[in-house]
């Protein structure tokens, strides 16, 4: 039986959502730029545990050139292994049309794709200008929609970029715009390299519902290489965004940000939300032990504060027969 492990105090404040999505990123951004090559079994088991811990929005892989990110080359492998909950989403990001083919023909029935704000990330990291990477998702939302295949979008470095260092905030408009105009359900603003404050979000989500984008197709994926990404989802509450991008454990860097510690941990992130009274129907305590499973079984120590405190306070976590481990 488990321990008794801390709870978040619910203190409720006026004028924020009262239900948020977090949208689960771990299985492919989380893992995408990690070294060690994790097997195709431990990949669907954490997607399992995950769907057990209340999770309904996984993005659980990507379709991109298996010499791109070897991480994922197992792709089809991965999706074939899954059992999707009733009422949950597998999600596969595609970089272009013949990823988005390989993803249908693997059984996928959402995707994503990817923009940049910058110039530079988009020669990069999606072999494109910035011009040519939204040509290219526009293109390939227009083939997934006429399937009946929901897309949501990224706007990768809105914040900040290494190369070019500040952003214009008017090109990130310009990317989410014609991401919303082609079709695309959600747009994730995206602090690839962990470089917002609150005002800063606060400044760049205003200017996108000033372009037209509905509050209710904004979300926020963070990373929390200053330890900002929670004070920022905090500002975005405020202003009525209910979509929060996540990885469990923290899983996730950008290559390309020296000292970038990861993504938003989701177990993090609940514990807030759940402390401001907002539902997610999310199992703080799963959500930790299955950081905790991953992280021995890599033998890493798990970016989460959450998870360390839990584990701390002795929350248990199953036994090694019942885990996947490497082969």
């Amino acid at each position: 039986m488990s321990a008794t492990v801390p709870a978040p105090r619910v203190i409720r404040e006026e004028g924020l959502p009262s239900r948020v999505t977090v949208f689960e990123v771990g299985p492919r951004d989380g893992l995408q730029a990690e070294t060690d090559i994790i097997p195709a079994a431990v990949k669907i088991q954490l997607c399992r545990r995950l769907y057990a811990a209340g999770s309904r929005d996984l993005e659980v892989t990507s379709f991109v050139p298996p010499t791109w990110i070897p991480q994922l080359a197992d792709a089809e492998q991965v999706v074939a292994g899954l059992e999707v909950p009733a009422g949950s989403r597998a999600v596969g990001l595609v970089p272009n049309l013949r990823g988005l083919q390989r993803a249908i023909d693997a059984g996928i029935r959402e995707v994503s794709v990817v923009v940049s704000a910058t110039e530079s990330f988009a020669k990069a990291n999606l072999n494109t200008t910035r011009s040519g990477a939204i040509d290219r998702a526009v293109e390939v939302i227009a083939a997934a929609t006429a399937q009946g295949i929901p897309v949501r979008g990224y706007v990768s470095m809105a914040f900040g970029d290494p190369w070019e260092g500040s952003v214009d905030t008017d090109a990130v408009t310009e990317a989410a715009r014609a991401l919303h105009e082609a079709g695309a359900r959600k747009i994730a603003i995206s602090d690839t390299i962990g470089v917002a404050t609150p005002g800063h979000t606060i400044a760049v989500i205003d200017e996108a519902l000033d372009a037209g984008i509905p509050v209710d197709a904004i979300a926020l994926h963070l990373h929390d290489t200053y330890g900002q990404s929670l004070a920022n989802v905090h500002a975005a509450l405020r202003l009525g965004v209910a979509e929060f991008d996540a990885s469990v454990g923290g899983l996730g860097r950008c290559p390309y940000a020296k000292g970038a510690t990861g993504n938003l941990a989701t177990e993090d992130l609940v514990w807030m939300l759940h402390g401001l009274g907002i539902e997610t129907g999310l199992d703080l305590e799963a959500l930790a032990a299955t950081t905790l499973w991953l992280s021995r079984i890599r033998s890493v120590r798990p970016a989460s504060n959450v998870a360390r405190a839990f584990a701390a306070a002795g929350l248990d976590t199953p036994e090694p027969a019942q885990e996947v481990t490497p082969a």
